[in-house]
């Protein structure tokens, strides 16, 4: 027995690839045809219905694939907001060279910007109240660091995967599972039993909808911990769940007129965006997972658009996608004002409403296989995002 798991050195040497693109290199050599230069644009020519934008990440991997590699590397900085037709990124070299990564490479761009975009919808909608993802177990173990990563960039508040300290330097947080609770056959025990042994500086979230009614639950945890209770959480299965506001409005009211005001509510368990929208003013945060976890998908394409012929690039790309490398250009002051021109194209490109010079906003991040940037870490990733989500109107809901 075994994890199918591919290997980092089958991603890098590009084995983990479809055969197509590995028979492509093939013919392409033996032909003589492997020093033909082009240009490649990864780009979404549509989003997820009802979706305006999404969040552009994974690079700092994508990179990685293509580090050591002879190409040159242009793309928007991770955790930038793109719309479509707008371009991702752009890949310039022998296409031989490269072919075999586009698998791998669109591979980690979907995946990753789904999970971003999924966390930074959930968590625009959440607006100031605490959002923290806990779908680990709705994908393979293998993924549980790349989805905290994604999810962490995209805007959530925390993480629940213990590897996350290893991976993205960010410390886990979650409450307690009902199994706890049902081992010691009793809350009170399995309550204070986590006072006792779990560390300070974890706070103390009572899970209170094991055996009985949440309101009771709740304010039996407020009883036994005090002061040191900080939240409880209502992961009430949807078989016994009924209105979840209602329920929340009862637990918050019994807290409140027995003196435990402090208390803080978290909700979880098959939260999404329409369910945060109802909950939000009345709870204190979420526990998100297969909303996060298992998103809608931004499908990013990636496309030869120029080709280099007789000294010149040469706009060229298949019928249904718009030909030549492109430049997105976004005004530093309004994010709803972007335009993509030419790439390489020495122009300027003026805001239409404070007629502010835009930005050119792909960088170039490889030189001939060599990583010339700094890359941001998670939590300047997660500042970017939010600095971006929070000047747009709040995403609607199908």
């Amino acid at each position: 027995m075994k994890l199918y798991v591919a290997s980092s050195e089958e991603i890098f040497s590009g084995k983990a690839t479809d055969v197509y693109f590995e028979r492509t290199e093939r013919i392409l050599r033996e032909k003589g045809l492997d020093k033909i230069k082009v240009r490649m644009e990864f780009h979404v020519y549509s989003l997820p219905e009802g979706y305006e934008w999404a969040i552009f990440t994974g690079l700092e991997e994508a990179l990685k694939i293509l580090e050591g590699k002879p190409v040159n590397v242009w793309a928007l900085p991770e955790g930038t907001l793109f719309k479509p037709f707008e371009p991702l990124m752009i890949i310039e070299g022998n296409y031989a060279d490269f072919a075999v990564y586009e698998t791998a490479l669109l591979g980690v761009l979907r995946h990753y910007t789904s999970i971003s975009t999924a966390a930074a919808r959930i968590k625009r909608l959440a607006r100031e109240k605490t959002v923290l993802f806990f779908g680990l177990r709705a994908l393979h173990p293998a993924l549980q660091p790349m989805a905290d990563r994604a999810a962490y960039i995209g805007g959530v508040d925390g993480v629940s995967g213990v590897l996350s300290r290893k991976y993205i330097n960010v410390e886990p947080k979650g409450t307690m599972p009902h199994a706890l609770i049902i081992v010691f056959g009793d809350q009170l025990k399995a309550w204070r039993a986590f006072d006792e042994v779990v560390e300070e500086k974890v706070s103390r979230i009572a899970l209170v909808d094991t055996f009985y009614d949440e309101r009771e639950e709740a304010l039996m945890a407020a009883k036994i911990l005090g002061k040191r209770l900080f939240g409880v959480r209502l992961d009430t299965p949807s078989s016994r769940r009924g209105d979840m506001a209602k329920i929340v409005r009862e637990v918050r009211w019994t807290l409140d007129i027995n003196g435990y005001e402090h208390v803080k509510i978290f909700v979880s368990g098959g939260i999404n965006e329409k369910s945060i929208k109802r909950l939000r003013d009345i709870v204190d945060g979420f526990g998100v997972g297969t909303a996060i976890a298992s998103p809608k998908s931004i499908d990013i394409s990636a496309d030869v658009v120029e080709v280099y012929e007789r000294g010149k690039w040469i706009p060229k790309a298949k019928r249904g996608k718009l030909p030549g490398a492109k430049q997105l250009y976004v005004c530093p002051n309004h994010i709803n004002e972007r335009e993509f021109d030419v790439f390489n194209l020495k122009k300027q490109h003026k805001c239409k409403v404070c007629y502010s010079e835009m930005e050119p906003k792909l960088i170039k991040y490889i030189d001939n296989g060599k990583l010339i940037r700094t890359l941001s870490s998670p939590d300047e990733i997660r500042y970017y995002v939010l600095n971006q989500i929070f000047k747009l109107p709040e995403p609607e809901i199908n």
